[in-house]
């Protein structure tokens, strides 16, 4: 049994922390109103992860802190540096694994797969936000003074999953409605399992080899046409019809909503095929994708709770 302290009872917080807890590992679940799922090995904790004597004192005697926070899309520049910095440094007081949940932003566009030892290259502000967490990160690992790495997803799916696809498609598919999505409706993308993530997270975390570099959560390619045609299958809805929004449609929404606003920058991602490379993370940890029916599945028995 060991004592894991997880940031963040969002989409990827949760699961993680369920599934160390049934492990049998105790788990300090630490969010700012200290929600969570009521289990007998998570303590639910309110706390601001920006206070790092708080936090290093929650973490202590810790095997392993975990960042799955989320700050605000909107926020990003402003919020993830201290919150980032506050967490890096917990871990180093204490001597604790630090693993943090990241994404895809710090390559900027690619052609061709992603792969794990593609170079930070970022264009876009919160790519340049996630690359600079990853390489402070990873300075600490190189001196010395903390073991790091970092699990990589792609648009999440699955309860409480914060994506453009929950936001988006999941409830225009529902209503009946016509969907409007930011980018090109058939071109093949990965979608990351919430789930999927947790399990790469708690594989990691258990590894000796894990540290000093990142990994590829494992995640299904698939259209957003794809996709949104296999929910209306699932839910009885009538066969979706999709639109494609254009930068200038999604900037003008934008004007009057904040965190459409940051979507135009991050838009290549979804503007052409993008496909995931998790072959290392598959032979490591013996990780694989869930199917994307699973994955609609949990996330519309979520919505309709």
């Amino acid at each position: 049994m060991a004592l894991r302290v997880v940031v963040g009872a969002g989409g990827t917080g949760v699961p993680t922390a369920l599934r160390f807890a049934d492990a049998g590992d105790e788990v300090r679940l630490i969010s700012r109103r200290g929600t969570g799922p009521d289990h007998p090995r998570i303590t639910r904790i309110a706390a601001d992860a920006t206070d790092t004597d708080r936090l290093t004192d929650l973490t202590t005697g810790a095997a392993t802190l975990l960042n799955c926070a989320m700050p605000p899309y909107d926020r990003w520049p402003r919020e993830w540096p201290p919150l980032a910095a506050s967490l890096l440094t917990a871990a180093e007081r204490t001597g604790a694994d630090y693993v943090i949940v990241g994404n895809f932003y710090g390559y900027g566009p690619v052609t061709g797969p992603l792969t794990e030892d593609l170079p930070m290259a970022p264009t876009s502000v919160k790519g340049r936000v996630r690359a600079q967490m990853w390489e402070d990160a990873l300075a600490a690992h190189r001196a010395g003074r903390v073991r790091v790495t970092e699990v990589r997803a792609s648009d999440l799916l699955g309860a409480r999953a914060a994506s453009v696809f929950g936001f988006v498609v999941l409830p225009a598919v529902l209503a009946g409605d016509v969907v409007r999505y930011p980018g090109d409706l058939d071109a093949p993308h990965p979608w990351t399992y919430t789930g999927d993530v947790a399990a790469t997270l708690t594989a990691v975390s258990n590894s000796d080899v894990a540290w000093g570099r990142a990994w590829h959560v494992p995640s299904p390619n698939a259209s957003v046409r794809q996709v949104a045609t296999l929910l209306a299958e699932i839910t009885g809805a009538p066969m979706p019809k999709l639109e494609r929004l254009s930068r200038a449609a999604v900037t003008e929404l934008g004007r009057s909503d904040p965190i459409i606003a940051e979507l135009p920058e991050v838009m290549y991602l979804d503007e052409q095929p993008l496909f995931l490379d998790s072959t290392v993370t598959e032979q490591t940890f013996g990780v694989t994708a869930s199917p994307l029916r699973k994955m609609l599945e949990e996330m519309v028995a979520a919505a309709q709770a």
